[in-house]
């Protein structure tokens, strides 16, 4: 990834790209696919799962925009809030006990200007991981277990959201390795081949057999998949935001979801490609390696790999031009500097160890 400014490099963005299968057969790749990172939002469809699995649905009569927002980053608009809210008063549950904090939020900056316009300070249900936490509260409410803690590692429902990814990743919670995400809930470590068939998963996730540890997901995570399918606008926002984007240009093709740090995880469902006769589900990981501040390394190279991959043409890459060719504008509309992304996805064909 270059930005260029009049033909002049002025800076560059490295990083790695992994596409696999639910098996773990690498496809396509750049760079390194063992390159350790941590999940941050990108572990959120996964987490889900023990709300799902616990009755939630039932519970809590959730409809799925309510079941996409727990698998969301969210924007912070109004919209948002109000769907968390309807959720936290049919469970009884205060959004006052939400510790996710509020600091840099809503991302919406439509959003935030006008709370700053009116003097309100933005609470902790407009964070853009509060869908997250909610998971927590939930569960904690339907399984009588202590709200005030619910964060904490040590807790019942952070233990359970820990089984559920764990599964997801065919692993066991003994063995995953954590650190502390921004939110202040724990985040998890993997290698980038791993995220991309943990996607792949969430994609098609009932395509690994029965002997699978992670057959026992596809009930929960086939909802949680079509939920968020179904509720693009709930998974980011209405405004710039590339995954709800991608998934608009490309309705019922894939799930695009954002982690932190430069991060991006896509489930791609099971489809004609351009160039390719295969309609198999896969995973697509990518990770920019500055952590990609201005968010123009992570769009160029997300679409650019789509594209290569046969995922992306026509009418909706054309919809997605501003993402695959960032350029910034100076202040009488003139584009000063364009980012453009040259890299070649080479063909693998590579098992998981």
């Amino acid at each position: 990834m270059r930005q260029l400014r009049n033909g002049i490099e002025e800076s560059v963005h490295r990083g790695d790209i992994v596409e696999a299968d639910v098996t773990g057969r690498l496809i396509r790749q750049l760079g390194d696919p063992d390159r350790l990172v941590t999940l941050r939002s990108t572990v959120k469809p996964f987490g889900a799962v023990g709300l799902i699995e616990a009755g939630g649905i039932e519970a809590f009569d959730l409809e799925p925009a309510e079941i996409a927002m727990m698998a969301s980053s969210h924007s912070g608009e109004d919209f948002h809030v109000r769907t968390l809210q309807s959720v936290f008063r049919r469970a009884g549950v205060s959004q006052s006990l939400l510790a996710c904090g509020n600091e840099g939020m809503p991302l919406d900056p439509l959003t935030a200007a006008r709370l700053a316009r009116d003097g309100e300070k933005p609470g902790p249900i407009r964070h853009m991981c509060s869908g997250q936490h909610a998971v927590s509260l939930l569960l904690s409410r339907l399984r009588d277990w202590p709200l005030e803690t619910y964060w904490e590692p040590s807790h019942p429902s952070q233990a359970a959201y820990r089984s559920a990814v764990a599964r997801a990743f065919g692993t066991t919670p003994d063995k995953l390795r954590t650190a502390i995400d921004g939110c202040g809930v724990e985040t998890y470590a993997f290698r980038l081949r791993e995220v991309a068939q943990a996607y792949a998963l969430l994609a098609d996730p009932g395509a690994v057999p029965e002997t699978d540890r992670r057959h026992s997901l596809a009930p929960a995570l086939t909802t949680i998949r079509d939920a968020m399918l179904a509720n693009p606008e709930m998974i980011a926002g209405r405004h710039d935001r590339l995954d709800t984007s991608l998934m608009k240009a490309l309705p019922d093709r894939l799930i695009s979801k954002a982690g932190m740090e430069a991060l991006r995880g896509i489930a791609i469902l099971p489809g004609a490609r351009t160039g390719t006769t295969g309609v198999m589900a896969s995973g697509l990981a990518v990770k920019i390696e500055d952590g990609d501040g201005y968010d123009r390394g992570t769009w160029a190279a997300s679409i650019e790999a789509l594209r290569q991959a046969g995922v992306l043409d026509g009418q909706a890459l054309r919809m997605l031009a501003r993402y695959h060719a960032p350029t910034i504008l100076d202040p009488h509309g003139r584009v000063g500097a364009t980012a453009v992304a040259e890299f070649e996805l080479a063909p693998v064909g590579e098992l998981i160890a």
